[in-house]
């Protein structure tokens, strides 16, 4: 009879504390997803001659096909493919570095460095963006006075270089906070598995490829998974840049597509579809990166 008031009381508590989480995720998460499903079903049309309104038609899953048969939508997840490939092994490798270094015998000051390699992080994603485009447009940016002067020439914000130039932005935002989870890692570490291989003549590096990168290995793809969904989310760096010159196109990621459908061409059909694929390739992406993640962490 105890036992059963105790796991009472136990699923009360729980129902409290999960409680205002589970409302926040329906109401913010689960309510606009249905929604937007429920729209992508959807067209609106003007009829006749375009006197008589506009009239909402149902299609079915017609706006997926235009979504999915529009190049445009298509080479954007080229490009964030193409994306992630350059960048994931940028920020995750130099993340990695700096945890290293920090955590590392001859490291002083660790928590000035620890601090101001996040405090760029900090920095809201649109104002880093803005910075950064001042520091790539020609005949503001003390960076291509130098380099000019140096005889190179380089356009950051060309189509050709664009994409090397939001990889730039993203890896400064984003290196200090990955840092600070794999270093968070590091620390977990057992002390006495390290004197371990000290003891055994194990160098500093030695230690830190074969020691210390297996024991936080989920803690890296944990970091690669938010990787992956954060770059299929990508929107506010190319938007900006984009702004500053129009030579990368407006749809240049799947986001600034579904933006452009929604409030450039004012197609919510379109846009809705365009957003839940988004959403499905990141679902799925995640169970990937998850799966093969679990089975290379299996002893």
């Amino acid at each position: 009879m105890a036992t059963s008031r105790l796991a009472r009381g136990q699923g009360r508590t729980a129902a409290l504390l999960i409680g205002p989480f589970l409302l926040l995720f329906l109401a913010f998460s689960v309510a606009p997803l249905v929604y937007a499903a429920w729209l992508s079903l959807f067209t609106e049309r003007s009829s006749g001659l375009g006197f008589g309104g506009v009239e909402t038609f149902f299609v079915g899953l017609g706006n997926y096909a235009r979504a999915l048969g529009d190049a445009a939508f298509r080479d954007s997840f080229v490009v964030i493919a193409t994306y992630v490939l350059l960048y994931i092994p940028v920020m995750i490798g130099g993340a990695l570095l700096l945890a290293l270094l920090l955590d590392s015998a001859m490291a002083r000051a660790k928590r000035f460095f620890q601090l101001g390699l996040f405090l760029p992080h900090a920095v809201p994603g649109l104002i880093a963006a803005i910075i950064w485009v001042y520091l790539y447009t020609p005949g503001l940016s003390p960076v291509i006075d130098v380099l000019e002067s140096a005889g190179v020439k380089w356009s950051f914000l060309s189509a050709d270089h664009a994409m090397f130039s939001v990889v730039n932005i993203s890896t400064w935002e984003w290196i200090g906070y990955n840092m600070v989870i794999l270093y968070a890692a590091l620390q977990a570490i057992p002390r006495d598995v390290l004197e371990a291989g000290t003891v055994d003549g194990a160098s500093g590096l030695r230690i830190a490829l074969r020691i210390k990168v297996p024991l936080i290995r989920p803690a890296i793809a944990l970091n690669v998974l938010f990787t992956v969904i954060g770059a299929l989310q990508l929107f506010t760096e190319p938007k900006v840049i984009y702004r500053a010159s129009t030579e990368i196109g407006s749809s240049w990621s799947p986001n600034m597509y579904a933006m452009r459908a929604a409030f450039d061409n004012h197609d919510y059909g379109l846009a809705a579809s365009a957003s839940i694929l988004i959403a499905l390739l990141g679902g799925v992406l995640s169970f990937i990166v998850t799966r093969f993640s679990a089975r290379r962490t299996q002893p």
